[in-house]
């Protein structure tokens, strides 16, 4: 990852506004009931970064099909379980999985997989998170920004 968009990433945790109204709109007309259920589960700088990546992916990966799209929207839903806090995330990244709750932030792609197995989500959506597929590097393009 780009040390600019780690940066950013971090502090724009600290904001306290919501996703913009029509955003939340188009993720719920993205995303299947399970899948919702768990992205709403994510802390709201999550959901904020899903949403940013999730337009940057589709406007990258012109033709991504609605599964592609929860898929982006997903990518870091592993992360809902972590326990982490954005100081903490930011010493998880830089130390690496030393603590079991940062090995957990670490695996959260085999975990979000995991999650959106048990939520029934297609395939598509599941390789997406753990980065395989034809739009796995569109998706790590628009998560990189």
């Amino acid at each position: 990852m780009k040390i600019v968009h780690l940066a950013r990433r971090f502090f724009l945790s600290f904001s306290r506004a919501e996703p913009p109204a029509q955003d939340v709109v188009w993720a719920r007309q993205q995303l299947l009931p399970g899948e919702l259920m768990l992205w709403q589960r994510l802390a709201l700088q999550d959901r904020r970064h899903s949403l940013l990546v999730a337009r940057r992916f589709q406007q990258m990966a012109t033709g991504a099909e609605r599964e592609q799209i929860a898929g982006a929207l997903l990518h870091d839903v592993g992360k809902v379980d972590c326990g982490l806090g954005t100081w903490m995330r930011a010493l998880a990244t830089i130390v690496g999985p030393r603590t079991r709750r940062f090995a957990h932030y670490h695996d959260h792609e085999r975990i979000g997989a995991e999650l959106l197995r048990e939520a029934g989500s297609a395939g598509a959506t599941i390789d997406l998170v753990l980065g395989r597929g034809p739009l796995a590097q569109a998706l790590r393009d628009a998560d990189d920004i």
